[in-house]
């Protein structure tokens, strides 16, 4: 493999090694790009090029960040020929093991993943991919690799940020206001929104009433609903004695518990991790409020994101199943989205929860 160490790179792998001050280094270590629900995450290796690097990300995650649901999305058997350094070009020669597949999402993730380390995450370096010798070309959608491309151009968002869907007013039910004040007593709405119009908001409310209560996920305003709301009372979270807010999300039920004081305030329908990506069971903090956060590996704007661990947060999202199908992430539909993340502060507690 050959490989001419650039000024720019030893610079970067400068910035995270601990070496001696004689003698070639032996702690220097480089930078590796995985993922954690929907964002590229970053951990370091033994190491100091670019080729170092590139080898370690072929290896994958350790099992101790594999337990933390660090993953990737680079194809086992995924081996390289070559990879070259030469001024701010970085050429990377693979087999076709990397290209294989037809999943959109899984091209893109592992692209972003080759091109954050074969970097290390520098901007301005660029990278040209082969393929058994040749350049790419059509494989990664909306992305061009026939000639160079840079990490920057993968972080920087290639649509604007969609805007809100138009709600359609629907005419004004009497007896579904009463339905939506009896979800506003437990929970499940936020108080004012009795209008007696059959929304997003109540939709969403009346699939969090019956995911919690494990009634069928229909969404729709059915018998059984009807019958089990005359009945029902307010969502209890798992620890009532804990002060303060926090949120629990509950990966049975596939619904999130806002919580102030002990006391529901809030009872969403979620979307969590599906069975090859789960969302890690764990008691977390949030860490960050991001209104408009850009997933790289995805090519996606994940809105009203509030983060809890690495790449894992609540987002905006605009199909949320009844079941759990995201790549790690807290889905929400855009009608309460932003109820979560007004709610939320940052250091605010977050308990993941297998069974409820």
């Amino acid at each position: 493999m050959t490989f001419r160490r650039a000024a720019v790179f030893a610079a970067l792998i400068a910035s995270i090694a601990v070496a001696p001050t004689s003698g070639a280094p032996t702690n220097a270590r480089v930078p590796v790009y995985f993922l954690q629900g929907e964002q590229l995450v970053r951990v370091t290796r033994p190491g100091s090029s670019p080729a170092d690097a590139v080898r370690a990300l072929m290896a994958g995650p350790t099992p101790r960040e594999a337990a933390r649901q660090i993953r990737t999305y680079v194809p086992h058997g995924t081996s390289v020929s070559s990879v070259s350094l030469v001024g701010n070009l970085v050429t990377l020669d693979l087999n076709s093991r990397f290209t294989s597949g037809r999943d959109p999402a899984s091209l893109l993730a592992r692209l972003a993943q080759l091109v954050g380390t074969a970097t290390a995450g520098d901007r301005s370096l660029q990278v040209q991919l082969l393929v058994q010798g040749r350049p790419v070309s059509g494989v990664f959608p909306g992305v061009p690799t026939e000639s160079p491309i840079t990490f920057r151009f993968l972080q920087t968002p290639n649509a604007p940020l969609p805007p809100p869907a138009r709600e359609k007013r629907l005419p004004v039910d009497p007896k579904l206001r009463v339905v939506q004040r009896q979800l506003i007593v437990l929970g499940y709405l936020p108080a004012g929104s009795a209008d007696g119009r059959l929304g997003p908001q109540t939709q969403e409310a009346i699939l969090a009433f019956q995911k919690w209560e494990r009634l069928d996920r229909t969404g729709a305003l059915d018998a059984r609903t009807k019958t089990r709301l005359q009945t029902a009372t307010r969502p209890t979270p798992r620890n009532p004695l804990a002060a303060g807010k926090r949120a629990e999300v509950l990966l049975d039920r596939q619904v999130a518990l806002l919580i102030d004081g002990g006391r529901v305030v809030g009872a969403i329908a979620v979307s969590t991790g599906k069975p090859s990506t789960p969302t890690p069971p764990g008691h977390y903090h949030v860490y960050a409020k991001i209104e408009r956060w850009w997933s790289t590996p995805f090519r996606e704007w994940l809105p009203w994101a509030v983060p809890f661990v690495g790449g894992i947060a609540f987002h905006q999202y605009p199909i949320v199943p009844t079941f759990a199908a995201s790549h790690g992430c807290v889905r929400q539909v855009p009608a309460v989205a932003q109820m979560t993340y007004d709610f939320a502060d940052v250091g605010m507690p977050v308990d993941v929860i297998a069974r409820s």
